[in-house]
């Protein structure tokens, strides 16, 4: 898989993104703009999933708050963080003292807008940076208060497409669509995913893969119980959020801990040459949470930059596209191409020459890659390559024991294959490595 990624067709979906017009619409609009056949996926209000119940369906189409003179003092058509997500409809006139019990703000970051959302509680509330509000509150007065929203039954909405390899076992990547206006949080998760699905629908793989744009938390709980019955086909899986600022990358293992992808990852991170985080799974965070809940203990990991919660532009206005990079993005997208290249890629093979080293000089085989430190490694390579190779280790065992960079390990397998020295062990025959 090509590991660049189009810089202007990821800076073009963002865009595009920031001004969706809701979430409803999101499946719609990534199937547009990079032409993938979105199956769009919808679970009614009320519907019990689990323990939750999937709760009615937001729509918002105004809102403000006007001073004496009739001025906008906050304006969601300035702002959609101004008004906190799902808030019930309003229309009153008030002092500014009933109106500050709705109006929440950041104290310590004062010239921010925070952003925050609550599905089951039918309040109101607004945000607005905190110097604005002291300015309001030594003005006074009287205030007139609207939000033109409604809560109705209606349905829960992702979007998914599903890129069939030669194998039915399914890498699942999932990343939310329900923050709007943050760029990093997760417009560039979002952006990120798009354009790796549309990579991958043009190419054949070996694994299939399954892709979803979801509402966070009850959206993943609504798809897990939706797909419960086929969920034995995820073998990998990867969220994506938060990975398009200049943070060091940063993984989330899965609460298994050592799946492949897991160890996919760390391999690709320990040979990046840059600096990067390795967090051992906690049940809090985004959607891996809920695909690593124990009812289900999917091989899931969360792939970011800066982790989430650790950064002060994170669920702030200041989450905006100047805080994102596509250099930043590109990185992420080659580090996550690497990955799943791992998961493409890796085998156990059978020696067939275990008795004793073969003979691989009459086989043209030493300084058959030209010269210097690689043909060095790449005989290191080899001799490692034929110890292991007896049906129980994989490439990636192998290249974590011999300290070896996967590719190397790959090409040098690819060769010796090629020498018939080696051949490849039947999956249903694979036991553990010791």
């Amino acid at each position: 898989m090509d590991a660049l990624i189009p810089h202007d067709a990821l800076i073009r979906i963002q865009m595009e993104y920031v001004e969706m017009p809701g979430l409803k619409l999101t499946p719609h609009q990534i199937g547009r703009l990079c032409g993938l056949p979105l199956e769009v996926c919808e679970v009614p209000t009320g519907t019990q999933v689990f323990d939750w119940t999937v709760p009615k369906e937001w729509n918002i189409r105004d809102a403000w708050v006007k001073n004496a003179k009739g001025e906008r003092v906050i304006d969601f058509q300035q702002s959609n963080l101004h008004v906190v997500n799902y808030s019930a409809p309003v229309s009153q006139r008030m002092q500014i003292s009933e109106l500050k019990r709705h109006v929440f703000t950041l104290p310590d970051q004062p010239d921010l807008i925070p952003y925050r959302t609550s599905f089951y509680k039918e309040e109101w509330g607004f945000y607005m940076p905190h110097r604005q509000l002291e300015a309001l509150e030594a003005t006074g007065g009287e205030y007139e208060v609207v939000i033109e929203s409604s809560l109705k039954p209606g349905t829960l909405t992702w979007g998914e497409y599903l890129h069939a390899g030669d194998s039915t076992d399914e890498v699942l990547i999932s990343t939310h669509i329900c923050h709007p206006s943050l760029a990093n949080d997760n417009c560039s998760g979002l952006a990120l995913q798009t354009i790796l699905a549309r990579e991958l629908s043009r190419r054949q793989t070996r694994l299939s893969y399954r892709f979803v744009w979801i509402p966070a938390t009850i959206g993943s709980i609504a798809w897990l119980a939706t797909n419960e019955a086929t969920l034995s086909r995820i073998k990998h899986g990867l969220v994506i959020s938060n990975v398009g600022d200049a943070g060091a990358p940063t993984y989330k293992r899965s609460r298994r801990g050592t799946s492949l992808i897991d160890r996919a990852m760390n391999h690709v991170l320990q040979r990046s040459g840059s600096p990067f985080n390795l967090l051992d799974f906690f049940p809090y965070g985004y959607d891996e949470r809920q695909y690593c809940s124990p009812g289900f203990n999917l091989p899931v990991g969360l792939f970011q930059r800066s982790q989430f919660g650790t950064f002060p532009e994170y669920h702030t206005s200041s989450d905006n596209l100047d805080f994102i990079r596509p250099k930043h993005l590109a990185v992420s997208f080659r580090l996550i191409v690497q990955a799943l290249e791992i998961l493409e890629r890796d085998r156990r093979l059978v020696n067939l020459s275990p008795k004793g080293e073969p003979q691989l000089g009459k086989r043209g085989l030493y300084g058959s890659v030209g010269g210097g430190s690689h043909t060095a490694a790449t005989q290191i390579a080899m001799l490692w390559v034929l110890n292991l190779s007896d049906g129980r280790h994989s490439l990636l065992d192998i290249a974590e024991r011999a300290d070896l960079s996967f590719d190397l390990v790959r090409e040098t397998a690819d060769l010796l294959e090629a020498h018939q020295l080696l051949r490849r062990e039947a999956p249903e025959a694979r036991g553990p490595a010791c």
